[in-house]
Formats: structure tokens, C-alpha cells, sequence
């Protein structure tokens, strides 16, 4: 399937480049329909991956390029649950979504995350599972789930330790608070800085170049530097679980819920 389009993302394939669109109002926030469309667009990787080199990820909302999981749904779905089914469909939930980003992480084109605005919590860790981030100058960066008594559950601390040092992950995780994107470069999170709208030129460039290299050797060398860390990504599942069983995180996502502001996501 070389195009879809879908009620939170599209993408198509032109010259052995996929250009994946997010596209959910208001802030493409990451709930079950996201997840389903983001589940067809791994399952058609078998037959995308022999004429593709790379795939760049970006967003159609103003506000950036994800504010993260839809925790209105969230809570609204939860809220209707026993305890134990609860606990019981977060678990499907982060194991869907866990499939998805290792997918992503793991496929053997490259894959650039083209980012602008907010890039907060499950976004942020979409982008982490890409290969490359190219940010402009306006892009926020932040994990902002401990105001929720929860830590980040779609992978994104073990990717974050993967590729930086402690010292910078235990900052952005513990405080809640963002960084900018110089910031973010500056510690090698950003590959690229671009000027303001400027990031999908920046990254559809660079795909430009990545495609003039053999398939093979490209495969080879990204398995090589960017192994995928499953035995973490199981146990922040596992912890992630563990938090959310507690009623002050019902209790906080109540409050999220309850904030009518125009956007509740910043830190």
C-alpha cells in the first residue's frame, strides 16, 4: 500500500521515499485510532521496505508535532472499568503501541522525524524510535508525565539512555519541564536545527541524500549503532502498569481532563 489516508494520519511513497503524515485535531495526541492507523501503516512494511530507503514523519497540526497520548480518552475509558480491567487494557494498549514504535525503530530504511511545535510525551517517543530528528527552531521537547504519577510508557526513557548521557535524560524526566530545540541539539537529541517551518525541507533534503546508498550496507549499519533495547522496554511497561493501578493517577488525569485551557499539555 503506497498511499492511505486515514482520520489521524495519511502517507505516500514516491521515489523510495514514504512521507507519513500525522494529521488529528487538535495536537495529534496518540489514542486508539491513531494507534490503529499507525498499526496498518507498520503491517504494510513488507511490501513498502524492498523500494524504500527512507521515511520522514511529520505533522499537519499548527501546534507541533505531537502532544502526546490522548489522556482523555484515557481517563474516560478507564473511568467506566473495574481496577482490573483497567490495568488489563493499559497493558494491550502499551503492548499495541510498543509493536509500533519497535517497528518503526527496527525497520531497515531510515527514518527522520521532522519536528515543530510540541513534541511531548508519546510523540516525543515517536520521534525518539526515529532514526534522525530534524527540529525548527521553535520545537519544545519534554516528558511531562510525572505531574500525572506516571513515567513516559511508549519506550521513550530506554530510546532517551540509548542514544544520551544520564545526566540529561534524568533532567527532562524528573523536572517535567521542555527544552528547546538548540538545547536539544546541543546535547545531540536534534541531528539538525532549522529555521522556523523550515524542518520538512530540511528533512526531505536529507532523505535526498540517504537514498544515493546501498540498501544493504544502510540496513547493516543502522542494526549495528541503534539496537533495539527490549529488555527495558518490557520492564517500563511492567512499572508503567505498576503507577497506573495507584487512584492518584485517576485522580490527576481527572484534573487534566477537567482543564479547559487552550493547551493543558505544556509543562
Amino acid at each position: 500500500m503506497k498511499s492511505f489516508t486515514g482520520k489521524t494520519l495519511r502517507w505516500e511513497w514516491r521515489e523510495g521515499i514514504i512521507e507519513l503524515t500525522l494529521d488529528r485535531e487538535p495536537a495529534n495526541e496518540i489514542g486508539l485510532a491513531m494507534l490503529g492507523e499507525l498499526e496498518k501503516f507498520v503491517s504494510a512494511f513488507g511490501k513498502l521496505v524492498p523500494e524504500t530507503s527512507v521515511c520522514i514523519i511529520s505533522s499537519a497540526r499548527k501546534q507541533g508535532f505531537s502532544a502526546g497520548a490522548d489522556l482523555r480518552e484515557l481517563y474516560h475509558t478507564a473511568a467506566l472499568l473495574s481496577k482490573a480491567r483497567r490495568l488489563s487494557g493499559v497493558r494491550n494498549f502499551l503492548k499495541r503501541i510498543h509493536a509500533v514504535m519497535n517497528a518503526i525503530d527496527a525497520a531497515p530504511f531510515v527514518t527522520i522525524a521532522a519536528v515543530h511545535g510540541v513534541c511531548f510525551g508519546g510523540g516525543f517517543e515517536l520521534a525518539l524510535a526515529c532514526d534522525i530528528i530534524v527540529a525548527d527552531k521553535m520545537a519544545r521537547f519534554a516528558f511531562p508525565e510525572l505531574r500525572l504519577g506516571l513515567i513516559p510508557g511508549f519506550g521513550g526513557i530506554p530510546r532517551l539512555k540509548r542514544d544520551l548521557g544520564n545526566a540529561f535524560v534524568r533532567e527532562l524526566l524528573l523536572t517535567g519541564r521542555s527544552v528547546n530545540a538548540a538545547r536539544a541539539q546541543a546535547v545531540g537529541l536534534v541531528a539538525q536545527l532549522a529555521a522556523e517551518g523550515e524542518a520538512m525541507r530540511i528533512a526531505q533534503a536529507t532523505a535526498a541524500q540517504i537514498v544515493k546508498f546501498d540498501a544493504v550496507a544502510r540496513a547493516a549499519a543502522k542494526k549495528f549503532i541503534k539496537p533495539v533495547p527490549r529488555a527495558e522496554l518490557r520492564r517500563e511497561v511492567d512499572l508503567f502498569c505498576k503507577l497506573f493501578t495507584r487512584p492518584a493517577v485517576m485522580a490527576a488525569l481527572k484534573k487534566f481532563v477537567e482543564d479547559f485551557g487552550p493547551m493543558p499539555y505544556l509543562p
